[in-house]
């Protein structure tokens, strides 16, 4: 479906807020409700007094969807609530700053909330899908859209593909004037106001995914309200690489929504992912991670982590790699699987020599490096007298690990 193949296009992405999200969009003309963030029970009843009416909706803030069907480990049932009141609104931020969210996205664990928004309440009277995406399979960017809004989208487009409208753009151009307003009528956008406001906010949210670098701009719901046509709600991710042009973008970071080890491996600019398995895995390029756990699967195994060193590694960030790696207590075996290109097999075995010594590693460690210096390498490894499993086969080595894992 067009929906799917543009999601799963994305690369790894910075996520923001949505009461940032909702800033940016209104700084690109963007229409949303009022809104207020607050980062305490206090500032959350100060703020629901600037309002000119009690009926808000308060929302935690955490970077993960689902928010308002979740639940707070301190008891509070959902994180999207309708108030009436500024003491309504301090109570309920009490229940929610400092705890964490849990929902359908984030796991078990959940998410820390450390902020609220408050919005005025508006009565939507048709909700609309709106989304920006990369899209491979059209070279560039799409716009996804459907009439189904205030849903959850995947749902939609599984069971009612026709309902979703996929309209390539033009990268340089973005939507002319006729093609937003053809989408609007599409969507079913009855009147010329509403159909010209419709049009403006595509055109409005293409020009901030081309200047921010984004990858995903989403609106679930785009509303049709007595106030106009308006976001109720967004979603934006950015591109990582592009953090260098992005500084404003990237300063609306909140790293306490991230996973902490993650966020130290990018500082070693190292990519780590948690899983759910027991062997963790260290390896060289997203391709050859894909390879690795189809393999390691195969032969029964489940991996716990993967930690990709890139191609310019030292020795220091893959000791730090295996420090990463062993945060897992899961974890019961490492495989490391290397195919040197611009990664040299040399620095890595220099890496998994001083990893083991000064980690005092005690679990098995299955190595396989194929490539650039693998004869020194392997000399290396040899050498070492350390208690190190080396392999040339892929097979063989995810075998072992298996084994080591289930020992």
């Amino acid at each position: 479906m067009a929906l799917q193949g543009a999601a799963q296009q994305q690369t790894r992405k910075l996520s923001i807020h949505e009461y940032l999200s909702a800033g940016l969009l209104n700084e690109y003309g963007v229409k949303t409700p009022e809104f207020r963030a607050a980062k305490s029970p206090e500032e959350a009843y100060n703020a629901a007094k600037q309002f000119d009416t009690n009926e808000l909706v308060i929302k935690a803030q955490v970077l993960a969807g689902g928010r308002g069907k979740g639940h707070f480990d301190s008891g509070l049932q959902g994180g999207v609530k309708m108030i009436e009141s500024p003491e309504e609104a301090r109570d309920l931020a009490k229940q929610m700053i400092g705890s964490k969210l849990i929902t359908k996205q984030t796991g078990a664990g959940g998410r820390l909330c450390n902020a609220v928004m408050l919005a005025r309440r508006i009565q939507p009277t048709h909700e609309y899908y709106l989304a920006i995406l990369n899209d491979r399979s059209l070279n560039g960017p799409a716009l996804v859209a459907s009439a189904r809004g205030g849903m959850n989208i995947e749902d939609v487009a599984r069971d009612e593909p026709e309902a979703i409208l996929t309209h390539p753009i033009n990268f340089e151009n973005g939507l002319s004037d006729s093609e937003a307003k053809e989408i609007a009528v599409q969507l079913g956008f009855k009147d010329d106001k509403a159909q010209r406001e419709a049009a403006e906010i595509m055109q409005k949210l293409y020009k901030l995914f081309k200047d921010t670098d984004a990858t995903q701009v989403e609106i679930n719901p785009l509303s049709e309200t007595a106030e106009g046509v308006m976001c109720m709600d967004a979603k934006l991710g950015f591109d990582e690489n592009a953090e260098f042009r992005q500084e404003k973008v990237f300063s609306l970071r909140d790293k306490t929504q991230e996973d902490a080890a993650e966020v130290e491996a990018a500082e070693y600019g190292l990519n780590f992912i948690k899983l759910d398995g027991n062997i963790g895995c260290l390896v060289n390029g997203a391709g050859l991670a894909m390879a690795t756990m189809d393999v390691l699967k195969l032969n029964g195994g489940n991996p716990a982590n993967f930690l990709d060193v890139g191609g310019s590694a030292t020795a220091d960030a893959v000791k730090k790699a295996f420090e990463l790696l062993l945060t897992e207590k899961s974890v019961r075996s490492i495989f490391v699987n290397i195919f040197g290109g611009i990664m040299r097999c040399d620095v890595i075995a220099e890496g998994i020599i001083k990893a083991t010594k000064e980690l005092k590693l005690e679990i098995p460690l299955i190595v396989r490096l194929q490539g650039t210096k693998e004869a020194e390498a392997k000399k290396l490894i040899k050498e070492s007298g350390l208690a190190i499993f080396p392999f040339d086969g892929l097979d063989e080595a995810a075998a072992k690990a298996v084994e080591a894992a289930q020992a």
